[in-house]
């Protein structure tokens, strides 16, 4: 199954993440498919970019995405979208 994921990046103590789409079987810093954006958890208040056209393609064809990610789709409008185009069909 393909997952959009966290996966971390940055130094010890100061980490910032990738939103990726990537094999489940993968480890959390291994390969993935495609990049779909960044997290910055430490700014205030946080750092989401997202490619939301990419998210919405991916969603549509399947990928599941982790709780933190659903949580940060939420924010950015993509999940509502997905959500209106499943019911529109």
């Amino acid at each position: 199954m393909v997952k959009i994921r966290l996966t971390r990046m940055g130094a010890v103590k100061k980490p910032f993440y990738r939103i990726v789409v990537a094999d489940s079987r993968s480890p959390r810093e291994g390969k993935y498919v495609e990049n779909l954006g960044t997290y910055d958890p430490r700014t205030e208040p946080s750092t989401v970019v997202l490619n939301e056209d990419k998210a919405l393609e991916w969603l549509r064809k399947g990928a599941q995405p982790t709780d933190a990610v659903r949580k940060l789709l939420k924010i950015k409008g993509v999940w509502q979208r997905y959500e209106e185009g499943k019911a529109g069909t």
